[in-house]
């Protein structure tokens, strides 16, 4: 069972300037059926939210805390939920 869920992960370290959002929006249209936005915040930490099947959640959180990611990730935190709603497709905020 692949349940619908909602990831919610603040990403820290040097993620501004460095094209974090739009390699975020890229793995989460490779990898599919996923809704939602990064967006930088002004304390220097990205925000993705993510909506769709926990499996391809998971592998969007798996990405964000890997060495892969542009920039120099400190940490991730996240947060899992119901999903809103409201989103077409995934969007750079």
């Amino acid at each position: 069972m692949n349940e619908e869920v909602r990831l919610t992960a603040w990403v820290r370290g040097r993620v501004q300037g460095v094209g974090f959002r739009w390699f975020t929006r890229a793995n989460a249209l490779e990898i599919g059926d996923l809704a939602g936005f990064a967006l930088n915040l002004d304390d220097g930490r990205v925000q993705v939210v993510a909506e769709g099947p926990r499996e391809n959640c998971h592998r969007l959180l798996d990405w964000l805390r890997s060495a892969d990611t542009p920039g120099r990730v400190d940490g991730v935190t996240e947060i899992w939920g119901t999903p809103r709603g409201g989103y077409t497709g995934f969007a750079m905020r």
